[in-house]
């Protein structure tokens, strides 16, 4: 069944996702070679903690860790280890945060050092195919139409849309309805209503779309082993057309990117 929010719970779910946009933030400035996933995972906690919320995934589902961190061609939950990041790596950072009784949940693939360029157009192309995919989330449209767009848009750059694992509806529980999937068909799956919170989040492969999980219980890889990239924003449906609740604006401060990519999806201009 499908929640839809309130205007003031759409207000404090933001709340819950800026935590988790200022930790990724945080965490831009300590992504770096020689670095461990689980030094990483207790700065977040830390920080998460520091400003008022708890760690949205720790002991979800009997998560072992604040964030999941996926390095190359770990597609998602990954776990913090104690293996160092090494130059050319990528991670993707999945974060959560619960404050006020909401989720917030989003995600950034990182690049450690310097990557490939093969590897930098992959993170591109996912990272513009997640607001391709965000502008069909509106009045009048259904679940598919995102993941359709999303498809289109990176199939017709070679890559590949993982099918296992799929975006979220979001609220007082982390997965509510409905499920997002990155891959469809125009017109179908549940309609969309005013006031729906969902996170969108394309997994996209370099190779093949089949994945596997590893022994741990948690990890899911690319069965050939070529890299995957995950971006994930928290998005609003507020008088009919999306709004973004996340932001990747804290981590561009830190790298020093400028863009306007968000610009589109904003009632008012984002204060930082």
């Amino acid at each position: 069944m499908i929640i839809p929010k309130t205007s003031e719970e759409i207000e404090l779910m933001r709340q819950s996702a800026l935590i988790v946009s200022k930790t990724l933030g945080m965490l831009a400035a300590e992504v770096k070679p020689g670095v461990t996933t689980l030094e990483l995972d207790k700065k977040a906690e830390e920080y998460i903690r520091d400003h008022g919320a708890e760690p949205g995934f720790l002991g979800l589902y009997g998560c072992p860790s604040s964030i999941l961190t996926s390095v190359n061609e770990q597609i998602v939950h990954g776990l913090p280890t104690n293996k160092p990041l090494e130059n050319g790596d990528i991670v993707s950072i999945d974060c959560g945060s619960i404050m006020n009784g909401f989720y917030g949940d989003h995600a950034y693939t990182f690049e450690v050092g310097e990557v490939t360029a093969d590897v930098k157009k992959l993170l591109q192309i996912t990272k513009e195919s997640l607001y391709v995919g965000i502008r069909e989330f509106k009045l009048g449209n259904r679940v598919e139409d995102v993941g359709s767009a999303i498809q289109r848009y990176c199939e017709a750059e070679g890559y590949t849309v993982v099918r296992e694992l799929v975006g979220h509806g979001l609220g007082r529980k982390m997965h509510e309805s409905p499920e997002m999937p990155n891959y469809g068909k125009p017109g179908r799956g549940k309609k969309f209503v005013e006031g729906l919170v969902v996170a969108i989040e394309p997994m996209i492969n370099m190779g093949t779309r089949n994945v596997k999980q590893l022994s741990d219980g948690w990890t899911i890889v690319t069965r050939d082993g070529k890299p995957s990239a995950h971006f994930e924003h928290d998005v609003a449906l507020v008088n009919g057309k999306p709004e973004l609740l996340s932001t990747f604006q804290y981590i561009y401060q830190v790298l020093g990117i400028e863009s306007n990519e968000e610009d589109e999806f904003r009632a008012i201009p984002l204060v930082l």
